[in-house]
């Protein structure tokens, strides 16, 4: 246990390594996507990497070319609103796309089809960014304008790629016909939804709240059977305007069912609430249960 907990203590250097991985794998996915699915079939993913691929298909320009000019300014525009840190990883991520686009360059593409591309390309995409914001890092371009929405207008990180993102779709229609850059926006939905699914996680959770004449036996009952944490708030009813006791717990999705059944046995007309929680944190869920 001691251990464990000396490692926790020097987590932040164990972080920044991780964060450095995962913008080198990040950006790993992103350029093989664009080049196995979105050049080949001229599917504009949106941002900077989604004009590199306009301009390739009019101009014929190289798009890891196209990648290294326009990042300038916006890694600028990155140190003085994100920080120096996030700054240094942003370079190292706006670095390591293109160079990843040019060396993957010539690739056979895995599919011709555009519906498949836009949809498997999104994935990819949406995972690379996703690991990529993990390491709170971007890979340039227009990633740098979401995360700074993100910062200053709280709003979540997949809308911010969908907004602007979604204009520079929507710019497409000056050089692609209207298939291809329908065939774009599915492309770019399936991105700001994976992206965000990769920065909460898989691993969902349920927030229950339980209210019943029985709320000590359930209280035990949560503790010893369910063998989950709860919180017990005082809360006045509004009917009655009587004061009550209310259990809060909080659990992974799969053990829900099994907390039901046992509030059910014990009191079947207790009042439940159950809400999503869609990141969790603490002993339990982000810490092992056993650590003190």
């Amino acid at each position: 246990m001691e251990v464990l907990k000396k490692k926790i203590v020097e987590s932040p250097y164990t972080m920044k390594f991780v964060d450095v991985l995962l913008v080198i794998v990040g950006a790993f996915f992103i350029a093989l996507s664009m080049n196995v699915f979105l050049i080949p079939n001229q599917i504009v993913s949106g941002g900077v990497s989604g004009l590199s691929i306009a301009l390739n298909s009019v101009f014929g320009w190289s798009p890891s070319a196209i990648l290294y000019v326009v990042n300038v300014p916006l890694l600028v525009l990155c140190f003085f609103t994100l920080g120096y840190q996030s700054g240094i990883k942003t370079i190292l991520g706006s670095l390591l796309l293109p160079t990843f686009v040019g060396l993957l360059h010539g690739i056979q593409p895995w599919t011709e089809t555009p519906l498949l591309a836009a949809i498997f390309g999104g994935v990819m995409i949406g995972i690379g960014l996703g690991l990529v914001f993990r390491g709170n890092a971007s890979t340039g371009g227009t990633a740098i304008l979401s995360q700074i929405m993100n910062k200053y207008l709280k709003i979540p990180m997949g809308a911010c790629v969908g907004i602007i993102d979604g204009m520079v779709v929507l710019s497409a229609l000056l050089v692609f016909d209207l298939n291809t850059v329908m065939y774009s926006l599915i492309s770019l939905f399936i991105i700001s939804r994976v992206i965000d699914l990769v920065q909460v996680g898989v691993n969902r959770s349920k927030n229950i709240f339980i209210i019943s004449e029985k709320s000590e036996m359930i209280r035990l009952a949560i503790l010893n059977e369910v063998d989950r944490g709860v919180t017990n708030v005082n809360i006045k009813g509004g009917y009655g305007n009587t004061d009550k006791e209310m259990l809060m717990c909080v659990i992974p999705e799969r053990e829900f069912n099994h907390l039901k059944e046992t509030v059910l046995v014990i009191d079947p007309h207790a009042f439940v609430v159950v809400t999503s929680a869609s990141e969790v944190m603490g002993r339990g869920f982000s810490l092992l249960k056993e650590l003190e």
